[in-house]
This record gives structure tokens, C-alpha cells and sequence, in this order.
């Protein structure tokens, strides 16, 4: 039998984890760590990012939910409600405020893309109510958690990973200038060797740590 309580431990262990180190990353990064440095600029990037999430999450069928993903110990459903909570948490962060990165995400229900779609509608527009004085590594530093996870989701259901290049040059960008091996903690695994000419979303997956075998890159990305 699953324990299910031991699951919901690990889960919210990982989302503070990640939170605390990418908030780390984002603190080491420094403006200007990705092309384009522009608030308004970083912003539409952002948009990018989650309107293509948010393609990926309608494309999953409530029968791929239980499939492994590319995240350690973290199955599809587990993957949805990470990045259904996601811009929940970072609009508190646009906001001035603390998110709880240690809070268990909410179920899921069944129209987890129009919930999502519905969140970053609102997360966009914090955004652009900052305008010039947006601090473009805390954007970055959301385009680079939701295009490592859309590509996660759509390498475990199946589907193509032929996904927005600037989203993934600025996500890799932010990454590159950020995450050490010093400040990766247990959020990161190590960064894995591939090709200098790999695929970017490859590239980018690599970085943060996911392992290319043949179960997860297919060459298509």
C-alpha cells in the first residue's frame, strides 16, 4: 500500500526546497542574465511561457496522470499541481510578500489548465502594473521554472516538445548565471553533459539537472 502521507511529505519537502533555492539563483543571478533585458521585454517572454504551459496541461488525459516524469519522485498529477500552484505563489512574490513554499498544493480537480490559464492571466498583469520598475531576474526566474516544467509534462505524456526557443534561451540564461553547484541544494541534481549543438530545451533540461536517457529525450525537442 502507498503512503500516501509520506508522498504528501516528500512533495511538500520538494516544493520548499525548490522554492528556497531558486529564490537563491534569482538573488545570484543579477540583472541583465538573459537577452533582452528590458522589464517589458522579459515580461511578454514571461507570457510566452505560460500560454504555452498552459497548451501542454490541456493536452493531458486524466489516464496519463499516474506516469512517471522527469522530476524525481514526482508523477503527472504531481507535476500539474506543482505548476497549477506555481503562479499563485509567485503573484505573492510580485506582491512583496513571502509565498509558502512548504504548503501542499491544492487538488487538482479536472480543468487544472483553466485553473492555471485563469492564475497566470493574474500573475501577467502584476507584471505589467510594475512596468519599468520590474525586477527582471524575479521574471526570468519564473520563465525558467515554467519552461523546464512544460517540458517535463510533455515528455512524460507524449507529447511534442518542439517548444518556444526564447522562452528557453531566457530560462537557460537565468540558469546559467544563477545555479551553482553550490547553490543547487537538494532542489537540483547535478548538471548533466550533453552536446554543445543538443536541442536548447534539451540544453535546458540538462542544466537543471534532468537525465537524458532514452526515456525522456527522443530527439524531438
Amino acid at each position: 500500500m502507498t503512503d500516501t502521507r509520506r508522498d504528501a511529505r516528500s512533495e511538500s519537502a520538494a516544493g520548499t526546497a525548490g522554492g528556497t533555492q531558486a529564490a537563491k539563483a534569482a538573488q545570484s543571478a543579477g540583472t541583465g542574465a538573459a537577452p533582452g533585458s528590458a522589464p517589458s521585454h522579459a515580461v511578454v517572454v514571461l507570457s510566452r511561457a505560460l500560454d504555452q504551459a498552459g497548451d501542454v496541461l490541456a493536452r493531458v488525459h486524466s489516464d496519463q496522470l499516474r506516469r512517471p516524469t522527469p522530476c524525481r519522485d514526482w508523477d503527472v498529477a504531481r507535476l500539474i499541481a506543482h505548476l497549477v500552484a506555481a503562479p499563485t505563489r509567485f503573484l505573492t512574490a510580485v506582491r512583496g510578500e513571502e509565498p509558502d513554499w512548504s504548503a501542499e498544493p491544492p487538488p487538482i480537480g479536472t480543468e487544472w489548465a483553466q485553473v492555471f490559464r485563469n492564475e497566470a492571466d493574474d500573475l501577467i498583469h502584476a507584471w505589467h502594473q510594475q512596468g519599468d520598475r520590474a525586477e527582471v531576474r524575479m521574471v526570468d526566474w519564473q520563465t525558467a521554472e515554467f519552461a523546464v516544467h512544460t517540458w517535463d509534462l510533455a515528455q512524460a505524456t507524449g507529447q511534442s516538445t518542439r517548444l518556444d526557443q526564447e522562452v528557453a534561451e531566457r530560462a537557460l540564461a537565468f540558469m546559467a548565471a544563477g545555479l551553482t553547484p553550490e547553490n543547487r541544494g537538494d532542489a537540483f541534481a547535478h548538471e548533466v553533459e550533453v552536446e554543445d549543438d543538443a536541442p536548447l530545451y534539451h540544453r535546458l533540461a540538462a542544466y537543471a539537472g534532468r537525465q537524458l536517457d532514452d526515456a525522456w529525450a527522443d530527439g524531438t525537442a
